[in-house]
């Protein structure tokens, strides 16, 4: 599924907040993100990520999950603006 003005966690800057719009993922690695806390809806902000394929850090309400690149690439985010 497409969604305008969306990125995925790779493309997300470090210390930006999104929010999970989709995740282009077969039903395993869907299971494996939602019982890490990783849904639909969810806000997490991005606290570091490598690169050239390195692992990116992501916090979701209090809980820091590192996910690998091409993990993380299959996540897409909506930006949350600061106020």
């Amino acid at each position: 599924m497409k969604h305008g003005g969306c990125v995925s966690l790779t493309s997300l800057p470090a210390g930006a907040r999104g929010k999970i719009v989709d995740i282009n993922a077969g039903a395993g690695l869907r299971r494996r993100l939602e019982a890490m806390g990783l849904r639909l809806g969810t806000e997490v902000t991005k606290i570091c990520g490598l690169p050239l394929g390195g692992p990116v850090v992501v916090q979701a309400r209090a809980t820091r999950i590192g996910l690998g690149h091409g993990m993380a690439g299959k996540v897409m985010v909506e930006a949350i603006r600061a106020q």
